[in-house]
């Protein structure tokens, strides 16, 4: 026997996994027993992947044995299945059941199956993957694109609970169950909850100006001409025809002023620049004139307008929306003060409030903040309070485009490096959640981060249910076999991913979505190559389905054709049990699209499995 044989480190790593189940046996104890075989498996996955079993792993595949590339399934069937053929080759001898390692094979993909099922509904068989649509609001009240949706192969309904109300989500869940009726199907409700978001705050309003503009050809020659909307102050609105070319400019003036304007009357006035510019009469509908220009006018609150001698003030003219134009280097404050409005003015270090105060005090030197998606990256350099004893964070810009960034009001912070002291759910999310228990399938729960969050929402669960079962005993099992997504968004949320999965396995019917679009925030978009199938394979290892979410299809969904990159992210996405479609005027083709796919490739992959089915175009 040589000396560098093989059977001593499988043996151990078999030995490893045992005393670490057995270290953390009042965890997998805890779980619900649908989850009991997942959990145990988690936690040999997890032992595992705290050794480095790369060379390992490349001993073995030159022996033709295994590659282990596949071992999140079933951790210790895999060794051992190893350690038998190993042991036959080595002269140690098969200590392990053929038999039963095999049939430890076959019943983790029948229990990731079955939760799968009990989760998100059935499907076709030659379509592992469920397609998960997000509802606009119209689908509250147009049946038809509810059915255009069910037609194209949505499996589950998403309703954004961050939008609309209960009275429109209740008519959007009665439109996908009368479609679905329709169609012999059943399609699911899934319903996300916005959880506490942090957002930058107001931003001051600019001078009150309007533009009237015309549209011109390549050859500056004007196509469409600058209009003028023009209704009375105090009268009630007159709603605006669409008009081609540029909107006409809405305004009011007196009612005299405006009864007395004849078709082909001239309105002259001097605009913001000092030009002067005519504008001429061209409809009267009703309460409501249009006036027409031939060149480009900015009119602002209380500019003279004068018409055969006569003379009116424009009124109504809506303020400018400001934002602030962010280079890197920039300082800029962040407070803990919600009244504070930011002001943009040059050559001043803009102050901007932030949602959520407890932010701001949590924030500490060296943290990064993350706005509007990750296009702003800051650092904080000082933290200070201010006279008034708010909190501040001052900001250093790390990143933004070349020619600066507009940062816009309310648009979303995030905060990769800081532990805040929230809950994952606000109080308002616990009056929804009441809502979706009574009436959708799933709970999708957002700002998850640790397993005191998980704690906490399973918590409010059972609350929700006992009350519910005061009601009625149906309506309380109801609550407890309610389907439970936890969106992974956040660094913390990856990091814990082991534990937090265990301690959701106290809950039956249990489910991961990856949000990609705030994670890929939060950890880079370098480390989104990677992070994704991570997540996917700690899953499978406990055996939990897993829906993959952000920018599917995006470009299919807006514009009616898929880019080359994401059919092949696509592909991807489809390993996972469920891919989650966003709105778009061209969704109904996207989900058709996305079908198609899903029953090509759920002939050639199941997982990251590579199925050897026959391939036809390869014979001559």
């Amino acid at each position: 026997m040589g000396q560098n044989q093989l059977v001593p480190e499988i043996d151990a790593l078999l030995k490893g996994i045992a005393d670490y189940a057995d270290e953390r046996r009042g965890d997998i104890d805890r779980v619900a027993p649908t989850h009991f075989a997942g959990a145990l498996n988690l936690v040999h996955y997890k032992y595992l992947r705290s050794q480095d079993l790369r060379r390992l792993q490349s001993r073995l595949s030159d022996l033709g044995v295994t590659r282990m590339s596949t071992i999140e399934t079933g951790v210790k069937s895999k060794l051992e299945a190893a350690r038998n053929v190993v042991g036959m080759l080595e002269g140690y001898g098969a200590p392990y059941d053929f038999a039963d390692i095999a049939s430890h094979f076959a019943n983790a993909d029948e229990i990731l199956e079955e939760h799968t099922f009990r989760l998100l509904g059935a499907t076709d068989e030659n379509t592992p993957s469920r397609i998960m649509v997000t509802l606009p609001s119209e689908a509250a009240d147009n049946i038809d694109l509810v059915r255009s949706f069910v037609a194209a192969g949505m499996d589950v309904a998403r309703i954004n609970c961050a939008h609309d109300g209960p009275a429109a989500w209740q008519r959007m869940i009665d439109n996908v169950h009368r479609a679905a009726a329709e169609a012999g199907r059943e399609v699911l409700v899934n319903m996300d909850l916005a959880g506490p978001k942090i957002r930058a705050g107001e931003i001051a309003l600019g001078p009150a100006v309007g533009r009237a503009r015309v549209t011109r050809d390549d050859a500056g020659k004007v196509m469409t001409k600058s209009k003028l909307w023009i209704t009375a102050v105090g009268e009630a609105a007159v709603p605006m025809p669409e008009f081609e070319g540029r909107p006409a400019l809405p305004i009011q003036v007196n009612k005299q002023w405006l009864t007395d304007l004849d078709i082909g009357g001239i309105i002259s006035l001097h605009d913001t620049r000092g030009s002067k510019r005519e504008f001429v009469v061209v409809e009267k509908h009703g309460d409501a004139v249009l006036a027409e220009g031939d060149r480009n006018a900015y009119i602002a609150e209380g500019t003279l307008l004068e018409c055969d001698y006569e003379r009116a003030r424009a009124h109504g003219i809506p303020h400018v929306v400001q934002a602030l134009r962010l280079y890197v280097g920039d300082t800029l404050v962040l407070t803990s003060d919600t009244d504070v409005v930011c002001h943009v003015e040059q050559g001043l270090i803009p102050t901007i409030a932030c949602s959520l105060p407890e932010a701001v005090t949590a924030l500490e030197v060296g943290h990064n903040v993350l706005f509007d998606d990750g296009s702003i990256a800051a650092v904080v350099r000082e933290k200070r309070t201010a006279p008034n004893g708010a909190s501040e964070a001052v900001l250093e810009v790390t990143r933004a485009k070349e020619n600066g960034v507009k940062l816009a009001a309310h648009k979303g912070i995030n905060l990769p490096d800081t532990f805040l002291p929230l809950d994952s759910l606000t109080p308002e999310d616990e009056e929804h959640l009441e809502f979706v228990a009574r009436h959708a399938d799933i709970a999708a729960i957002s700002f998850i981060r640790t397993v005191a969050d998980v704690t906490h929402v399973l918590t409010v669960l059972d609350r929700i249910a006992a009350k519910f079962s005061a009601e009625s005993p149906a309506l309380g099992q109801r609550v407890r076999e309610l389907g439970l997504v936890l969106k992974i968004e956040t660094v913390p949320t990856f990091e814990n991913i082991s534990e937090i999965l265990l301690e959701g396995m106290r809950h039956p019917n249990l489910g991961l979505m990856i949000a990609r679009g705030d994670l890929a925030v939060e950890l880079g978009f370098d480390r989104m190559t990677e992070v994704p199938g991570q997540i996917m394979v700690v899953a499978e290892s406990a055996h939990i389905p897993v829906i993959v979410g952000t920018q599917i299809l995006e470009n299919m969904a807006k514009n009616g054709l898929p880019s080359r990159a994401e059919m092949t992210d696509a592909a991807f996405a489809l390993r996972a049990e469920a891919v989650m479609l966003n709105k778009g005027p061209h969704i109904t083709d996207a989900i058709e699209i996305l079908n198609m796919l899903s029953r090509r490739l759920g002939r050639s992959q199941r997982k990251n499995r590579m199925l050897l089915r026959h391939i036809h175009s390869w014979d001559s």
